[in-house]
């Protein structure tokens, strides 16, 4: 396993390990233990190869309910690896689609905050499911890698104590120049946006509003952060 935030896995474009960041208490993020990406149906046979050897043994896919995202893999998955679906959008709640989803700001930050209060179970199943996967490292991703990721990056970070800075920077590493336009047309960007949402964040209480007790917070964190020295 490599010690790179950016990870070169032919076919996928947009995956990082986020390990190696820097939390409150002054402990670190343990590598290869959780990374972010675009989907993994894109991988080529070399790409699936770079994923297992970097340790990834479960692969939690973010979905959308209501929505039919489902890609042939490019390439024979490896066996041995755990893929899981958890749903943490909504296309049946008629307020999220007319106000989101129906347009181009679902391509953005814009749409956390709300998302944030529709699904605090939804987000903490994501949580959940990784805390509860087998022992090696847990990919989650969307199909860009960008937005279901990217809010689900932003409540992995939060939890364990990343800064709002270092969380911003790793958001930041997704580049998109559509969703910077469409930010600037909203008078914003998308580092305004992701302080914003953290602002007002407590990682902990959202949780357990989702149904995660304190035993499933310091599991994840167990399993997330290094041991102090």
């Amino acid at each position: 396993m490599t010690k790179n935030r950016i990870l070169a896995w032919e076919g996928c474009n947009n995956v990082r390990d986020l390990g190696g960041l820097k939390t409150s208490d002054g402990r670190i993020t343990r590598w290869g233990a959780v990374v972010r990406g675009d989907h993994p149906a894109m991988l080529t046979p070399a790409g699936w190869s770079a994923l297992y050897a970097h340790g990834v043994r479960t692969i939690i896919s973010l979905r959308t309910h209501g929505q039919n995202e489902d890609l042939p893999d490019a390439a024979p998955r490896p066996s041995g690896l755990t893929t899981l679906e958890v749903e943490i959008e909504d296309l049946t709640d008629k307020e999220f689609l007319q106000k989101w989803a129906m347009t181009d700001l679902w391509s953005t930050p814009l749409y956390y905050q709300d998302a944030l209060k529709r699904w605090p179970q939804r987000h903490a199943a994501a949580i959940a499911a990784i805390t509860q996967a087998r022992p090696g490292g847990v990919l989650f991703h969307c199909k860009r890698g960008v937005d279901r990721t990217g809010i689900i990056a932003l409540l992995v970070l939060s939890l364990v104590g990343v800064s709002a800075a270092d969380i911003v920077a790793d958001y930041e590493l997704s580049s998109d120049p559509g969703r910077d336009e469409l930010l600037a047309r909203e008078h914003t960007s998308a580092r305004d946006v992701i302080l914003a949402t953290l602002k007002d964040l407590d990682s902990d209480d959202y949780f357990r509003s989702g149904g995660l007790s304190q035993i499933n917070l310091d599991a994840f964190r167990a399993r997330f952060l290094e041991l102090d020295d």
